[in-house]
């Protein structure tokens, strides 16, 4: 399959995850000779951020996370058979030869997706741009999830 080197480059990614809210409340102790007025709750919010290299290993992990908080299933063994099935690992590769290229839609990306499955099945979270490896994995995982159940049941061109 033949693909086109793009010279784009990105730094280390990364990904925010917003914690949630606790509440500390401190009630009496049973057996307590008189109840004493709860603290005054307090509310802490912790975020970190992870970096993913910007790599196969790197792209695959930042998508599964992605997929996670939205409830797509596959797992990294799948996802990275299917890349080197479909792309050898290169995030620019396009297919200008197969049917969806002679219509005018090429397959595009690490995981080949077409524009229009591509922009039906973009996963919140990610770039609006089937060349960004980690937007075009979940994209490609959340298709097949809808039609295969999971990029898990793929073992062939889809």
């Amino acid at each position: 399959m033949p693909v086109i080197a793009s010279s784009r480059r990105r730094l280390v990614r990364t990904l925010a995850v917003a914690g949630t809210g606790v509440t500390v409340v401190a009630l009496p102790l049973f057996g307590a000779t008189s109840a004493s007025a709860a603290p005054s709750a307090q509310t802490t919010t912790a975020a970190s951020t992870t970096a993913y290299p910007d790599n196969l290993d790197g792209w695959i992990r930042e998508a599964m996370d992605v997929m996670a908080q939205n409830g797509i299933p596959g797992s990294y063994d799948s996802i990275h058979r299917n890349i080197m099935r479909e792309s050898s690992g290169n995030p620019a590769a396009i297919n200008l030869w197969d049917s969806n290229a002679a219509k005018g839609t090429p397959s595009k990306g690490l995981l080949q997706v077409i524009d229009p499955t591509f922009q039906a099945y973009h996963v919140p979270g990610t770039a609006f741009d089937p060349f960004d490896p980690v937007a075009n994995i979940a994209a490609a995982c959340n298709y097949a999830a809808d039609r295969y159940g999971s990029i898990d049941n793929v073992f062939g061109a889809y």
